[in-house]
């Protein structure tokens, strides 16, 4: 009787082979490599000296770097502030939708996953220059008298980030919304909830999950999404993965980059983490 279960999980083991053989070689390798390298000193002309150091690490707490941080850390709240007043209304309502209703949206969503972001959000720069449809649209309808210069600015990154993501958003938020028992909210009502505290006591913390999930989905990217920045901001709003691309390409200083790009990586993790325990305190709630 032994036999057959051995060799069911032998087979289940050679089968899952390839996958460690990937997550070793595409995913813990570079990552390996990546701290080893963020403890390297620079070359003076290019490259690297295998000379252990912390000084990549200890400058990243000087404050023009720290203020890259900070405002990294400030456009992903905003924008993500941005997604969810967009995203979880939008899937929420989706989820009530017939079912040929939900399937010709969820086609409209998926749409510009099926082009170039670069396409798209070149689409933005006409939209948004001066002169363009943006200004066109609020001359004539009077509320403004000349051209306003929206390129280039910080509210275009914002703009920019929340139509990159917010997709993100809509599905993580339908897909905690289509399992919601809508006949929960009806006997909410009918024992005198208002509408309000029928969604606030059981649509919001049953869908909450499918909101935290819609977080993380658009939170961590954000930080790191510095060609939005480069395209709509113009250079004038910098991100931490702008300064990881200029320390790469332009101040060829590798170990510095690494050491931004493990620092950017605890940032993520720790938003994980913090995901992870709300989303458990979030599932016990429902259960009580």
């Amino acid at each position: 009787m032994g036999k057959p279960k051995r060799k069911t999980a032998g087979a289940g083991a050679l089968a899952a082979l390839p996958l460690y053989v990937f997550a070793l070689v595409f995913v813990l390798g570079p990552l390996i490599y990546m701290v080893a390298l963020s403890f390297m000193t620079r070359a003076e002309a290019w490259g690297v000296v295998p000379e252990a150091t912390l000084k990549n690490y200890a400058d990243i707490f000087q404050p023009v770097y720290l203020e890259t941080f900070w405002e990294s850390i400030k456009l992903a709240v905003v924008s993500t502030l941005l997604v969810i007043a967009i995203g979880y209304p939008f899937g929420y309502f989706m989820a009530k939708l017939t079912a040929k209703w939900k399937k010709r949206t969820m086609l409209l969503l998926m749409i510009p996953f099926w082009t170039s972001s670069l396409i798209r959000l070149y689409g933005w720069i006409i939209i948004f220059r001066a002169g363009g449809v943006f200004d066109s649209c609020l001359m004539a309808l009077h509320i403004t008298e000349e051209p306003l210069k929206m390129l280039y600015t910080y509210p275009a990154v914002v703009v920019g980030m929340a139509y990159a993501l917010a997709p993100f958003m809509i599905f993580a938020v339908y897909s905690s919304a289509e399992k919601l028992d809508f006949s929960l909210v009806e006997a909410a009502r009918d024992l005198g909830a208002t509408p309000w505290q029928a969604f606030r006591t059981v649509s919001f913390k049953l869908t909450l999950p499918g909101l935290l999930s819609g977080v993380v989905l658009t939170f961590v990217p954000s930080m790191g999404l510095f060609f939005i920045a480069d395209i709509l901001g113009g250079n004038k709003v910098v991100l931490v993965g702008n300064l990881i691309q200029e320390q790469l390409m332009k101040a060829h200083n590798w170990p510095f980059a690494a050491a931004l790009s493990v620092a950017l990586l605890a940032l993520t993790t720790l938003i994980l983490f913090l995901y992870r325990k709300l989303s458990g305190a979030s599932d016990l709630e429902g259960l009580v």
